[in-house]
């Protein structure tokens, strides 16, 4: 008898803060309008480019087996939620509400990637990508990076390159 391992289903993981939720971008301030500012200017916080449409295909790709990992306390989770649905990004994306998952630092998304099975992940933060290392095949290394990319991860410095990746990964 062969010894036949299935792989795993493909399941995606993606972080918020500089991925989906463009700070850096914000008309009044940057990303400190998001934290500091008041509800109207952290509201007008914009999207990353291409991040929801990308997002949207990929929660397809992936039949639905996605979800938000995001690193923050709890004033700026209630303000990323309030940010999630006043810009409608579950009806958009096809995601819903309890595919969204929050922890206090940033090695503890691991926990989340083993929980969740995750086989790809996207993140702006190296020291996210080290802490998950061996937890997840697929790494994402998302936007401008100071330093080279790990041979364990990919860079992706916009959504059109992530979804180029994913997609490659999948056909494999």
């Amino acid at each position: 008898m062969n010894d036949i391992t299935t792989p795993p289903q493909p399941r995606l993981g993606i972080d918020i803060g500089r991925v989906i939720i463009d700070g850096s971008a914000h008309p009044g301030g940057g990303d400190t309008a998001f934290f500091s500012g008041d509800e109207a200017t952290m509201l007008a916080t914009p999207e990353t480019p291409d991040a929801v449409d990308v997002i949207a295909r990929l929660v397809i790709r992936f039949d639905g087996q996605a979800w938000l990992v995001s690193k923050c306390g709890p004033r700026i989770q209630a303000r990323t939620l309030r940010w999630l649905d006043a810009h409608d990004f579950y009806r958009r994306t096809g995601m819903t509400p309890d595919q969204v998952r929050f922890c206090r630092s940033r090695p503890d998304k691991r926990d989340h990637c083993l929980q969740l099975a995750l086989t790809h992940f996207v993140d702006d933060h190296p020291e996210v990508h080290t802490a998950i290392r061996g937890a997840v095949v697929h790494q994402y290394f998302f936007g401008p990076q100071r330093r080279p990319v790990p041979g364990y991860g990919q860079h992706t410095p916009t959504w059109v390159d992530v979804e180029r990746l994913v997609n490659r990964s999948l056909v494999r």
